[in-house]
């Protein structure tokens, strides 16, 4: 008479069960899955950019900011453009130069957008008021190949010509006396 071993019988005997066996779930599988660099095939190093000669283009949004270096790259009155690449190709890194010396650089894997040369900028000027700064509103980005193919030259303007960031109480003010 041969009857099937029941789970206690077989672990008494340190038999196994093969008909019966539990199978595992799905949590206690071990997953060995192994994560792939977050890497798109169009994002360049600016460095191979160089060697194979391919040229930079600036999109003509980053000239019509109109943001103040020491505020926060949200006060951009058009926030759209802040998701736009700042260079086409999009790079993974780009370093900004300023013509006084100061250097930043603003990374993104995904490709450096035209926020994340503000945050860049932003960091560096933050803590610096109103009168400390010569010339405080952002003017544009200019790329030149001759100088260094590999960073962009940051170029910035005594007053806003374009429109003024506005903030949420003047908003509501000009809302209640219209």
């Amino acid at each position: 008479m041969s009857v099937p071993l029941t789970k206690v019988d077989s672990a008494i005997a340190g038999l196994s069960i093969d008909d019966k066996a539990p199978k595992p779930s799905e949590k206690e599988v071990k997953k060995t899955h192994k994560r792939t660099p977050s890497k798109s095939g169009e994002v360049w190093n600016i460095n191979d950019l160089e060697e194979q000669k391919i040229e930079l283009s600036l999109p003509i949004e980053t000239q019509k900011t109109g943001w103040k270096l020491n505020t926060s790259p949200n006060t951009v009155e058009d926030r759209d453009i802040l998701k736009l690449h700042l260079v086409n190709p999009p790079v993974k890194k780009i370093d900004l130069h300023f013509p006084l010396g100061l250097e930043v650089t603003a990374r993104n894997l995904k490709g450096v957008t035209i926020k994340d040369a503000l945050d860049a900028i932003h960091k560096q000027f933050k803590k610096k008021a109103d009168d400390e700064l010569e010339k405080p509103y952002l003017a544009g980005f200019e790329w030149d190949k001759e100088e260094s193919w590999t960073r962009l030259i940051v170029h910035q303007k005594k007053e806003n010509s374009g429109a003024q960031p506005s903030s949420k109480k003047s908003k509501k003010k000009n809302k209640e006396e219209a």
